[in-house]
């Protein structure tokens, strides 16, 4: 059993960066903190934050696009209102509006296309994936405020 006082302060720690950056953690706290004792755990063992609902190569380099945050958390939460181990939720969850439901994977989806550029027309903030952002991590404003760029 990870001690307490670590989880709570990554937990925190995590939290605060997330809601910093336009994103929420799961609102059940203690399934949240497990994820992290989790991400805790994986860190002792492999030296970095592995998602803990997924299973690890051992190394690195093939195993960067699931350190948590991981790549595919804001594709799962556009789709499905979390990430795959759901640490992550939109903001649809928080507020109760959509359950968070199981995510496939998306891992092996095979070969990886271009994605769109998203621009904020309010800061400029700019970011590549499938859809903008539900809020802007830097200006907070909503995803109506994006555009796609070029």
């Amino acid at each position: 059993m990870m001690e307490q006082e670590r989880i709570d302060t990554l937990y925190e720690k995590i939290k605060k960066q997330a809601e910093g950056s336009g994103y929420f953690l799961n609102p059940d706290a203690q399934f949240a903190k497990d994820l992290v004792e989790g991400l805790l755990v994986n860190d002792e063992r492999y030296g970095y934050m592995l998602c803990p609902c997924r299973l690890s190569s051992g190394e690195r380099v093939k195993d960067l696009d699931i350190i948590c945050p991981c790549d595919y958390r804001d594709a799962d939460i556009t789709d499905f209102g979390a990430c795959y181990c759901a640490l992550y939720v939109s903001g649809k969850v928080v507020k109760g509006e959509q359950e968070v439901q199981p995510i496939p994977e998306r891992r092996d989806s095979g070969a990886k296309e271009r994605l769109p550029i998203w621009r904020c027309k309010v800061c400029g903030y700019l970011c590549a994936r499938e859809n903008p952002p539900e809020i802007c991590p830097i200006c907070k404003v909503g995803s109506d405020r994006f555009e796609k760029f070029l």
